[in-house]
């Protein structure tokens, strides 16, 4: 069998790559178009040479910006922050260049609409409070500079505003799209290697355990015991490599019935339904604690040739995990006495864990019955309906 190699991670193109390209293309033409409105009234400034300044600053920061979103790598949140901060300087910067007479006619300031590229950098990479939020504070800025509100302020507003909402609402839906199709490629390639992986366990190792637990059979004796440990590590071997890979969905849920598909062995039975059973990760991975603890015990207590059984229940209030096994039972106060001498296994792991779930516990055992733990939480989607219904109440 050759060695293992992990899938390697592919390579997915960020879905809100054309915003960025489109953002620099509005940037440079932006800029051209202030850059024409400060030769038309470079004569009626207060102070030209201030702005052939910011006009100057313009140009590099333009050029800057450019070189950094041309990659993902220089999308970060730090440089989109530091650029709405430098826009917004220059822009503020006309209250020193403009007259009060050319402020109070509506002529346009030195970054003009060059400003509202702010708007298109927060909403591409923050998405739609991004572009809201920078859309509020570029309108808040021009009736800063300007002084008072009439009809072409009330219409930068409203294209400053709706702009920032519509691309911040293009970039989610880009990056979700992105995201969704990451978890599909790691998907794919996991199984790829899964396969590749399961035809070379079959083709050695499951072949040497099989002939193990034949030839072991066959000898009698010790041999019959390696033929059984043979047996029981080629069912789980094959259990493993048969269960699907666990990959969370985009609303964080995974599913416990694949999870649980491992724990299956020669002794170990695991019925589940046939349909996944998706809950929250974090709930997910408690209960699986639950039952390979429970499981443990049956390990260690129920003696070697006890079997032991998993039933999971997906019902529309509770989710309901069984693990029941054929071995003697538990002696009447033996729980209390192995949790006085500090053995807290099922205390703690087991019931401590299923009551921070908010969940119930009961046990049912007898000598010579064996013993059975049902552990019943209640179902998310349960609880998500009624808070939902409260609400609308």
């Amino acid at each position: 069998m050759g060695s293992p190699q992990s899938p390697s991670q592919p390579q997915v193109a960020d879905g809100r790559s054309p915003l960025w390209r489109g953002h620099n293309v509005f940037r440079v033409v932006t800029f051209l178009y202030a850059c024409y409105g400060v030769i038309d009234q470079y004569g009626d400034y207060q102070r030209p040479w201030l702005a052939l300044v910011v006009i100057s600053l313009m140009a590099v920061w333009t050029v800057f910006t450019i070189w950094r979103y041309r990659t993902r790598r220089g999308r970060t949140n730090r440089m989109v922050l530091l650029d709405c901060i430098v826009v917004t300087v220059l822009f503020l910067s006309s209250e020193f260049i403009l007259t009060e007479e050319q402020m109070l006619s509506a002529k346009p300031s030195v970054a003009t609409v060059w400003h509202s590229t702010m708007v298109t950098v927060a909403a591409a990479q923050w998405g739609m409070f991004g572009g809201l939020a920078s859309g509020i504070i570029a309108t808040a800025c021009n009736y800063l500079i300007r002084g008072y509100s009439a009809a072409d302020t009330s219409l930068d507003t409203l294209l400053l505003v709706g702009s920032g909402l519509v691309l911040g609402l293009a970039s989610d839906t880009a990056r979700k799209s992105t995201e969704r199709l990451a978890r599909a490629l790691r998907a794919e390639a996991a199984t790829a290697e899964r396969e590749r992986l399961a035809r070379d366990i079959h083709d050695s190792v499951l072949q040497v355990l099989a002939r193990v637990r034949r030839r072991g059979a066959e000898l009698g004796g010790e041999a019959s015991e390696l033929a059984k440990l043979a047996g029981e590590q080629e069912i789980a071997l094959r259990a493993l490599v048969a269960t699907s890979p666990q990959e969370t969905t985009e609303d964080g849920e995974t599913d416990l019935a694949a999870r649980l598909q491992v724990l299956r062995t020669g002794r170990i039975h695991v019925s589940i339904p046939g349909n996944p059973v998706r809950l929250p990760e974090p709930l997910s991975a408690d209960l699986f604690a639950v039952v390979r603890e429970a499981l443990a015990n049956v390990e260690k207590h129920a003696g070697e040739d006890a079997q032991g059984w998993v039933l999971l229940e997906e019902l529309p209030d509770a989710i309901v995990l069984s693990v029941r096994d054929d071995g003697p039972g538990i002696p009447e106060g033996r729980l209390e006495q192995a949790a006085a001498e500090g053995r807290l296994g099922v205390a703690k792991s087991i019931r401590g864990r299923v009551e921070s779930l908010g969940g119930t516990i009961t046990l049912e055992t007898a000598l010579g019955e064996g013993t059975e733990w049902e552990v019943r939480v209640p179902h998310p989607g349960a609880t998500q309906g009624k808070r939902r219904r409260g609400g609308d109440r």
